[in-house]
């Protein structure tokens, strides 16, 4: 297992991580299997959101989890809240009551990290720090982070808060790299040179935040995994060559290109395959070289100045 700590706290969690958005789907002695493969694999870090099939994922999870000779002490448990339907709500109330729920379906004490799920433009920090706060106080929840936030939301909220965030959740893929593209393209004219993203990976990293990168085999959310893609055909055959030079799975070469990163990223896996979720942990055992990380970049169809 390799790991790494998050944030500026003291934990030190593996560097990939489990996400729980498709446990719902799965009966009880499925997901124990999920959950012990991640585990026997050196993933400890599971990342759940109060969304996910409606809170029955963390309820699946929580059965699951009895029927395993795991405790709870050996994992890191990630939720987050924050969605409601057609609306994003970050008042206190909303926030407080959230955590209480997510630890009656998970049938847990505490959370290791409270993370709030895309931004409230609506957001009142004086109530997200009196939540927090108060969570904290209770023994509820250790430390705290949010999702797709720019630097400028963060720096908002953080100005109202007691500790640093520890975390921010970003999609990045080989194939969808906004983080990436205008820091390689600074004063120049073309396409690549539009900051989407406000410079946040630097952010993250003077900042001392992890960034948790979820979505690594997807184009996006609508157009899907680029496998098999042939918008990706060239991706795709590069990351096999490099695939068959380590002897892992396509899918682990995927996570070692962002592991490689020196930000120190956390990489979020859905796969509830057992078998999968083994081949991708072999990630591990891959150093890309720098070359190797470049040449993937680029074969996603991005243009280096």
């Amino acid at each position: 297992m390799k790991t790494q700590l998050i944030g500026q706290t003291d934990l030190e969690v593996s560097r990939i991580a489990l996400g729980c958005m498709r446990m719902a789907s799965l009966d009880t002695n499925a997901a124990v299997k999920v959950i012990n493969s991640s585990f026997d694999n050196g993933i400890n870090f599971i990342d759940h959101a109060d969304i996910y099939g409606g809170g029955e994922s963390e309820i699946t999870f929580a059965k699951a989890l009895k029927e395993t000779n795991i405790s709870r002490d050996q994992l890191f448990i990630q939720s987050k809240c924050g969605i409601r339907q057609g609306y994003f709500d970050f008042s206190k109330e909303h926030i407080v009551t959230s955590v209480d729920g997510i630890l009656t379906r998970l049938g847990m004490d505490y959370l290791d990290f409270l993370v709030l799920h895309r931004p409230d433009t609506l957001v009142e920090p004086d109530e997200v720090a009196e939540a927090f706060s108060m969570l904290k106080k209770s023994g509820k929840v250790r430390h705290f982070g949010v999702s797709n936030q720019n630097r400028f939301q963060i720096e908002l909220l953080q100005s109202y808060l007691e500790e640093p965030l520890a975390v921010n959740q970003l999609q990045l893929s080989p194939a969808h790299t906004p983080m990436f593209d205008s820091g390689f393209n600074v004063n120049m004219k073309n396409q690549a040179s539009v900051d989407h993203e406000n410079g946040i990976v630097d952010y993250c990293r003077l900042k001392k935040m992890t960034i948790q990168a979820w979505s690594p085999f997807q184009i996006d959310l609508e157009k899907g995994l680029f496998s098999g893609n042939s918008e990706y055909k060239e991706l795709n055959q590069t990351i096999s060559k490099y695939a068959e030079k380590y002897h892992v799975s396509d899918e682990a070469i995927i996570i070692a290109w962002i592991l490689r990163y020196p930000a120190k990223m956390q990489a979020i896996i859905g796969s509830m395959n057992p078998e999968r979720i083994a081949k991708i942990s072999k990630a591990y055992d891959v150093n890309l070289e720098r070359s190797e990380w470049y040449d993937i970049y680029r074969s996603a169809g991005n243009q280096l100045p």
